[in-house]
């Protein structure tokens, strides 16, 4: 197990995409339990965390949510960041009913459009100095 990793579950994002910044700045202010933390596919942690599960970090599908051994991706990795929130946002995981042969190729057809539709950053997003711990 890697530096940290036993410390909760951590959100691998695309910082440099907005939809995904804007989902790591939700998260770290509803995250009242300070449960989750954060990488960016961009720096080492982040990409050596998509490579330990086969995952290209220049061309990743899908974010990833991982707990010390276990991987979640694509519609089960949001659905499972939802429901660490807690109320009211845990009701999101209704969606979870929904197969996921279904919900999958939408979460991925979304994330490979996710800089047409919301854009990309020039620079990576940088969490305010709060929040820089749960920052890897």
């Amino acid at each position: 197990m890697e530096q940290g990793e036993s410390a909760g579950p951590i959100i691998v994002f695309d910082a440099e995409c907005v939809l995904c910044s804007a989902n790591a700045q939700f998260v770290l202010r509803h995250d009242h339990a300070r449960r989750f933390r954060l990488a960016s596919m961009q720096k080492s942690t982040g990409a050596g965390l998509y490579r330990r599960f086969g995952i290209d970090p220049a061309n990743p599908e899908s974010l990833i949510v991982v707990d010390g051994d276990r991987l979640l991706k694509d519609s089960d990795a949001v659905l499972s960041i939802y429901a660490g929130l807690g109320w009211p946002w845990r009701a999101a995981t209704v969606l979870r009913f929904i197969p996921r042969f279904l919900r999958d190729p939408a979460y991925r057809w979304l994330a490979r459009n996710r800089y047409r539709f919301f854009g990309r950053r020039e620079t990576c997003w940088v969490p305010s100095s709060g929040d820089a711990d749960r920052v890897l």
